[in-house]
């Protein structure tokens, strides 16, 4: 009796421990991509997903930058697609127009984690599409103005006060801008690639225009505006090759008086720039005229072709329940205008970050357009071909608002 009573007992231990391997066998894998670092959110919210042990796991792939749209496309194309991917925004009314991603509207009205009205109208906007949600913000960034408070003072300027209109803006260059001593007024990037589209839509935005109505009256001003600090020699005539990087490295070195760039530059800047600087709000045409500003960074997507969506969401839902340390942990500003972003303890560097959640609240993104690479590349050569003299501002505008209306059809 002892002997059988000891066999079921192994018997039942047996069972427990199938069950056990059976459960886990069960676990459902989830593929995520994107090209965030070691350093960077994606692999770091995984791990801490991961480590919940809730019956879901993420496997991570690292894209590099030149690579995710084609490696996404193609993947989905070929019924090869990941679960959920981090899309750069511009880039995400292309996918979800064209049926790759899922449409999550219904799940984030049922959630109580992901609340659209958190976020600021920008972000959000990137992610929808047809009057449905198709994602969900991952961070954000924006643009706005840093001075060089020194040279303000220097040169008879009040460095309390910056410039707040396209006049101001144009006086202080002038008055700034010291060729004796490789100075110039303002720095800002014109390249010939999204960074260009990137720092141009919003001047054109705050005079009335967007990228569908990109010849009229205002852009054509906004476009003219750039031609002249050029002309004046106001900018260095590389603002048309150099990154927004390198133009705040030339602001960092004193060379420039003002520099139109991002909250990613804080850090270096505080390392960098040996004056006293200052940030302030995109100047606008004219006193009383709307805002606006660029949006950058990524959204998380779910692709349409998942077989476990519900399990995908979720892995959303965590990662928004994280963006409270956004900032503080990986340096990126949350996407939701109901997360503050907690003093860091330099005086400095709150009054920046202060500059650009503001910012944000005007902040729109490119497009959405599933075309935007497109739109975008005809925006580039309107810049191009204006700063260089090719063709004037109107000329050039009109050239990009036929390439655009042919574009969209």
């Amino acid at each position: 009796m002892g002997i059988r009573k000891h066999s079921i007992a192994i018997a039942l231990a047996a069972t427990c421990a199938l069950t056990g391997l059976a459960a886990r066998a069960e676990d459902v894998t989830l593929r995520l991509w994107s090209l965030d670092r070691d350093i960077q959110p994606a692999p770091n919210l995984i791990k801490e997903f991961n480590e919940q042990n809730n019956g879901i796991k993420i496997e991570y792939r690292q894209l590099q930058f030149d690579d995710v749209v084609s490696e996404a496309m193609r993947a989905y194309s070929t019924g090869k697609a990941p679960d959920i991917i981090a899309i750069d925004n511009p880039n995400h009314a292309m996918f979800a127009s064209r049926g790759a991603f899922l449409d999550l509207t219904d799940m984030i009205e049922e959630s109580s984690v992901i609340k659209a009205d958190n976020y600021f109208p920008g972000p959000l906007k990137s992610a929808t599409w047809d009057g449905r949600y198709f994602g969900v913000p991952k961070a954000t960034n924006t643009i706005a103005l840093y001075y060089n408070k020194d040279l303000f003072e220097a040169a008879g300027l009040d460095p309390d006060k910056p410039p707040q209109t396209w006049d101001e803006l144009l006086e202080a260059a002038r008055k700034l801008n010291d060729p004796s001593k490789n100075i110039y007024g303002l720095a800002f990037s014109a390249k010939a690639n999204e960074e260009g589209t990137f720092q141009f839509l919003p001047w054109a935005q705050m005079a009335g225009a967007s990228y569908k109505t990109i010849n009229s009256e205002g852009a054509v001003k906004a476009l003219s505006l750039w031609k002249q600090i050029l002309d004046e020699k106001l900018a260095s005539p590389d603002t048309l090759t150099r990154s927004q990087w390198d133009s705040t490295a030339t602001f960092n070195a004193g060379n420039a008086a003002m520099v139109i760039s991002g909250p990613w530059e804080i850090d270096r800047m505080l390392t960098d720039a040996k004056f006293d600087w200052g940030t302030a709000l995109l100047p606008v045409p004219q006193e009383g005229a709307q805002r606006s500003s660029a949006m950058g960074d990524y959204n998380w997507a779910i692709f349409s072709s998942t077989e476990h969506p519900e399990e995908a969401f979720k892995a959303l839902e965590f990662f928004a329940s994280r963006d409270s340390t956004m900032y503080q942990d990986f340096g990126q500003l949350p996407a939701r205008s109901d997360l503050p972003v907690p003093p860091t303890g330099d005086a400095n560097k709150d009054a920046a970050l202060a500059t650009f959640v503001e910012q944000l609240k005007y902040a729109q993104p490119r497009g959405p357009s599933p075309e935007w690479p497109k739109i975008s590349k005809a925006i580039q050569d309107a810049i191009q071909a204006a700063l260089t003299g090719q063709l004037s501002p109107q000329a050039a505008l009109d050239q990009a608002a036929e390439k655009i209306k042919s574009i969209e059809g």
